[in-house]
């Protein structure tokens, strides 16, 4: 099949699930081909989708054990999710391309003994462990990656896609009456995102998978 048009899907993450968008741009606006939110654990309960939290319980050789096998089932759920969707977009005849995903405070992370000492650490550790899953099931589906810190997110758009920020949230907000509910902050958030990857100049994705093994 010959694509014409190319695709790009947006993410926001939560503890164990994520909302996504994918879009395509016709004329420079998006259009929404697809809306789903992922599981990326394979029990959707506290205890796994709270990896840390759950860690901190634990022994130290269990606490790394169990998260290296979260992080295992998050990579393996996020690749099969990424490849349905790309399957979906395939069928209306458009390849997906990219990917955006909006980032929480974007700062490393130390060690997991002192993520561990740390409650405000192990928040943040549980929502990049999904993050990275994301990142590096992308780069495994081929996906140019746009990351943004979700604070940022609205002035980058306006500056990019030049128009006030309220004026995009009020455009992303009208795409989801053709869509349906759930369109909450989630799925508006992933959109702008997903739009700004459509625009935006990004790396290799075999320069990124390298990175995110």
């Amino acid at each position: 099949m010959v694509h014409s048009k190319q695709a790009a899907i947006g993410f926001r993450v939560h503890s164990g699930w994520a909302a996504v968008i994918a879009v395509c741009l016709e004329k420079g606006v998006p259009v929404v081909l697809a809306r789903q939110r992922i599981h990326l654990v394979e029990t959707f309960t506290y205890e796994f989708r709270q990896p840390y939290h759950t860690a901190e319980k634990m022994l130290a050789g269990q606490a790394r054990e169990f998260i290296a096998r979260m992080h295992a089932e998050a990579r393996r759920l996020a690749y099969r999710a990424i490849r349905e969707l790309a399957s979906r977009t395939q069928e209306q005849g458009v390849k997906l391309t990219r990917c955006g995903l909006l980032l929480a405070s974007g700062r490393p992370l130390p060690t997991l003994e002192k993520i561990l000492a740390s409650h405000a650490l192990i928040h943040t550790a549980d929502g990049e462990l999904f993050r990275e899953a994301l990142l590096h099931a992308s780069a495994r589906c081929g996906l140019r990656d746009f990351t943004i810190k979700e604070k940022e997110l609205l002035d980058r758009a306006g500056q990019v896609l030049h128009a006030k920020p309220n004026v995009l949230l009020r455009r992303v907000t009208d795409l989801g009456r053709s869509v349906g509910a759930p369109w909450s902050q989630d799925e508006k958030l992933a959109t702008l995102t997903a739009w700004l990857a459509s625009r935006a100049p990004a790396k290799k994705a075999a320069k990124d998978l390298q990175r995110h093994r």
